[in-house]
């Protein structure tokens, strides 16, 4: 497909009987291929349909997420779901022609085993018989997006969806930080009866699912879903409790030092973003000034970010600011027929913006250079574990330039965030263990469910106090994790990768160059590989192995030290 752009993609309904064709047609030549070179051959002509079906679902739920009002791709999110579950008999069939070819030494000899650990886990996690279920599915993840994206309340006479009261509790105005906390709180509370019976029916239809496969739990199916093939719940449980023993002191070491420097009697969940008392570092400049400033960073760091840079520039491949109906959140996607990435965000006012051109970029970046070198589409990008490192590295690579971001306030920026990303762990082992105990009991009901949550958020995060707003106090908080809903178990990924990103940023602070080098490598090796062989190809110490975190993060928690 001939790059045009994103402003100006064409959107067209895919052609779904010739795709199903595509594929009878697929499998039949993989089973009678009389050499490798033939079976290649089918294999890579039904690459290209699929990869022009799935650019124009990726455009169709772009352009969704932008206005979740527009009725013509909310609708045409509904029956794009449902044509793409008429495939799974048919994209199974295809995947077993393919496995069982007498030519799968061949593929595995050319593109690697990791190819085939993909094919052979899809027809596990994939029947004709869960496709009502998974098109229900989908329809629940669209309604919970859209009633998230349509919440909003007036504050201080401004009309306020999520997003724009998190700017307000950012404010150096305690009174401003507490009452827009309390408009954040009572905005959740309001639609709480709705969320709870999206997830409510959400649960149970993964549950229904996973047993309807074989599986004992919707935990075991998700596993194999998310491709963890190197590490079990019995290996994320452990390093949980690395983190629990070492970050969540850390952390409550922090906290009441930013007690002190706010000079609180009591830090309360409103105070916990501001970590000065003149105000937090925010970006100087608008979203467009913003976005050349990235250009000018990316054109310095190396040849390769200025190349893809300029050309997400070039395509206007960004939706960056809030509107009233946009769908909460920030995300990198990919339209795979362009070989283009694209970054969605919700720019607010605050550093956070600066962390999209960073953290979305990175995945977008790996993206960029994987789409061109790797043929196989299925291996240009990987799993989570992995792909969340190209982001949280690009953040820390950043650092030199931050002071075009911020001016005389970029020291102040990198404290923040070096804290940011030290402080978030516990919560996302929170989110991890939550999920995890949600899926073990699915008919909890939605007041057991938020005990739960309190219950774990008080071991990883016992500084937590929300200042007896009763809605958070028994355990609301946990809806406000857009994961727990639309990808579950997608959440540890991030501490995982974090370990990974410290160990690079480390790194950096000796031989960037060097550091860079180990990046770039793990970048351009895509999903070819493992998770445990990807660690070992960036050169990086795997974060389940005793004493990991530690190792990792050490000098992280030193740096704060000094600094804050």
């Amino acid at each position: 497909m001939e790059m045009v752009d994103f402003r100006d993609m064409p959107y067209a309904r895919p052609d779904f009987e010739a795709l199903r064709a595509a594929y009878r047609d697929t499998a039949k030549k993989l089973k009678e291929a009389q050499s490798y070179a033939e079976a290649r051959s089918a294999f890579f002509a039904l690459q290209d349909a699929e990869e022009r079906r799935a650019t124009m679902a990726v455009l169709c739920s772009v352009r969704n997420t932008i206005d979740t009002t527009d009725p013509f791709y909310d609708g045409e999110m509904k029956w794009l779901r449902t044509q793409n579950a008429s495939l799974i008999p048919l994209g199974k069939a295809y995947r077993q022609a393919l496995a069982e070819s007498p030519f799968r030494p061949e593929f595995e000899a050319e593109f690697g085993k990791q190819m085939f650990r993909l094919i052979d886990a899809g027809l596990k996690t994939s029947d004709e018989r869960i496709i009502p279920d998974l098109i229900r599915e989908g329809d629940l993840c669209q309604q919970y997006q859209k009633d998230s994206a349509l919440a909003a309340t007036e504050f201080r006479g401004e009309q306020c969806n999520f997003y724009g009261l998190l700017k307000h509790m950012e404010s150096p105005d305690r009174q401003e930080r507490k009452e827009a906390f309390h408009a954040w709180a009572a905005l959740y509370e309001k639609i709480s009866q709705q969320l709870d019976a999206e997830y409510d029916e959400l649960v149970h239809l993964r549950d229904k699912m996973a047993r309807t496969l074989g599986f004992s739990s919707y935990t075991d199916l998700a596993y194999l879903d998310r491709r963890r093939f190197d590490y079990t719940k019995d290996d994320d449980a452990a390093f949980r409790r690395q983190i629990k023993e070492i970050v969540t002191p850390a952390v409550a070491a922090i906290r009441e030092r930013q007690r002190q420097i706010l000079g609180l009697d009591r830090l309360c969940y409103y105070d916990e973003a501001l970590l000065f008392p003149e105000g937090n570092a925010d970006p100087e400049g608008s979203m467009e000034e913003l976005v050349e400033k990235a250009l000018a960073m990316y054109r310095e760091m190396s040849p390769e970010t200025g190349a893809f840079f300029e050309f997400m520039v070039k395509y206007h491949l960004f939706d960056l600011e809030t509107r009233p109906g946009k769908r909460m959140g920030g995300y990198m996607t990919r339209f795979p027929g362009y070989k283009a990435p694209f970054i969605f965000s919700n720019f607010n006012g605050t550093s956070a913006d600066v962390d999209v051109l960073t953290h979305e970029a990175g995945h977008a970046f790996q993206g960029y250079l994987a789409m061109r070198s790797i043929p196989v589409s299925m291996l240009s990008g990987s799993t989570s574990e992995i792909n969340e490192i190209h982001s949280m590295t690009m953040e820390h690579f950043a650092y030199p330039w931050m002071e075009g971001f911020f001016g005389k306030n970029s020291e102040k920026y990198l404290t923040g965030h070096l804290i940011g990303a030290l402080s978030v762990i516990p919560y996302m082992c929170v989110v991890d263990e939550f999920q995890h105990r949600m899926y073990e009991k699915p008919d909890m009901s939605a007041r057991e469910r938020r005990q739960v949550w309190r219950a774990i958020e008080r071991e990883y995060m016992p500084w937590r106090d929300y200042d007896g707003e009763p809605f958070l106090e028994e355990g609301g908080f946990w809806m406000q994790k857009q994961h727990i809903f639309l990808y579950p178990f997608y959440y540890i990924d991030y501490a995982l990768a974090q370990m990974c990103a410290f160990q690079y940023y480390g790194r950096m602070k000796m031989d960037r160059a060097a550091a860079w080098a180990d990046y770039l490598r793990l970048c351009r090796a895509g999903g070819t590989k493992g998770y445990f062989e990807l660690l070992e190809v960036g050169n990086l110490m795997n974060p389940f192995r005793d004493g990991a975190v530690a190792a990792s993060l050490g000098h992280v928690i030193e740096e704060i030290r000094e600094r804050y």
